[in-house]
């Protein structure tokens, strides 16, 4: 084992299935599940996201996953934002605020693009904050309207 330690997301069941969808999703990840004699699907699936280690474990009812926990990714432009957006937003996804979604499976993730971190990080701090308003009014980044709110006078 690579790592020491992960993330674990506990699932009610069907871990296997999300982190198949997941890692279909971002570049450098992939599936680490093993079958489990006797289990008709594992119930602990490993898998790595974009260079990251998770964990899910499928333990049953028990526990609901909630957004005080997210899976955050950097995004480098709207295209890839919209992907995965729309890719995690499907089949019973709910979209949230300033770039918040939660996937059918109940995961909380957030989507930023790099250009939103690029202003929000600026030296112009008005700037910086125009921009930061503008997010609030958003679900899904849209770049465009924030470099608008950025560059205004």
């Amino acid at each position: 084992m690579a790592h020491k330690t992960r993330p674990c997301l506990w699932f009610e069941k069907d871990g296997l299935e999300a982190a198949k969808f997941y890692c279909s999703l971002l570049p450098n990840s992939h599936v680490e599940a093993k079958d489990w004699p006797g289990e008709p699907e594992p119930i602990i699936v490993n898998f790595t996201l974009a260079g990251t280690p998770y964990q899910i474990l499928n333990g049953g009812p028990h526990y609901k996953l909630s957004p005080a926990a997210s899976i955050s990714v950097i995004t480098q432009d709207q295209a890839e934002t919209d992907q995965l957006w729309d890719a995690l937003t499907s089949d019973g996804g709910e979209e949230s605020m300033c770039g918040w979604l939660t996937d059918r499976w109940g995961v909380s993730w957030q989507i930023v693009p790099k250009a939103l971190i690029e202003m929000q990080t600026a030296e112009d701090h008005v700037a910086a904050e125009r921009t930061r308003q503008a997010m609030y009014a958003m679900k899904k980044i849209d770049i465009a309207a924030l470099e608008t709110a950025f560059n205004a006078a």
